[in-house]
């Protein structure tokens, strides 16, 4: 089989929508007709997904914050967790914890962290991410 023109005919039968919808008979849909709702996703697609979310923050992080590629690759892991959770421009919003991180002073990063809503919210990946950025 062509799986080309398949792939084409399909595109062009099903479209490509690249965020979740409704489809006519209100299943979860994304992508060229894959029915979230019945189907899901694979273990593999969840992890190829993740690859390019990781990638993706990891672009935002370099041309916003470049000086983050100088911290232990710990406390890059932390950071590109708060980016990856927050999205980049709310991580910008901790500009006390970035500025602590930037100059060395993890300790005061890890209180900055640990002093927000978001911390509030997320509980122990906080408290995680926190040591994280104290201990490197």
């Amino acid at each position: 089989m062509d799986i080309a023109r398949m792939k084409a005919e399909l595109r062009r039968d099903e479209g490509v929508r690249l965020k979740p919808y409704r489809d006519t008979v209100g299943k979860l849909t994304i992508g060229v007709g894959r029915n979230l709702d019945d189907t899901g996703i694979t273990e593999g697609e969840a992890d190829r997904l993740l690859e390019d979310d990781i990638g993706r923050a990891i672009a935002d992080l370099d041309g916003a914050l470049p000086w983050w590629r100088n911290l232990s690759e710990i406390r890059q892991r932390a950071v590109l967790n708060m980016a990856f959770n927050l999205g980049l421009s709310r991580l910008l919003g901790f500009k006390t914890m970035l500025a602590d991180l930037e100059r060395g002073d993890y300790e005061g990063a890890a209180r900055e962290a640990i002093d927000s809503r978001w911390a509030r919210q997320i509980g122990a990946r906080a408290q995680r991410i926190a040591m994280m950025l104290a201990e490197g």
